[in-house]
């Protein structure tokens, strides 16, 4: 889960095109990105195979990591402690980890 009730917009302030930062909550994430991490989201909906990705499900916005697998698209934890979530059909990825507070993953785009 993440530490927004809806995902920046125009009526925001923000440009929805624009990159835009938010809280982890909780651990499903962990050990990478604990509890309280900061993560910075470029907002599209053309995940590849392994991204870090939020997405809405059931009206919630949740932090995940986007998995193929064949015909199958599902979002896990990092923790096993959490169930895979099916997402084959939906159009509810709303955007791409980019950086974490303090690191950058290397081949996404970078915004300074």
């Amino acid at each position: 889960m993440v530490d927004v009730s809806k995902i920046p917009s125009a009526d925001t302030g923000c440009e929805t095109s624009e990159p835009f930062a938010l809280r982890v909550l909780g651990d499903s994430m962990s050990p990478e990105y604990p509890d309280g991490s900061i993560i910075i989201i470029d907002p599209t909906d053309s995940a590849q195979d392994g991204d870090y990705v939020i997405a809405e499900v059931e009206d919630e916005l949740i932090f995940r990591q986007f998995r193929i697998e064949g015909e199958r698209h599902l979002i896990r934890a990092l923790n096993p402690g959490y169930p895979e979530i099916d997402i084959t059909g939906r159009q509810n990825i709303k955007g791409i980890v980019t950086q974490r507070a303090g690191t950058r993953r290397r081949h996404r785009k970078h915004y300074f």
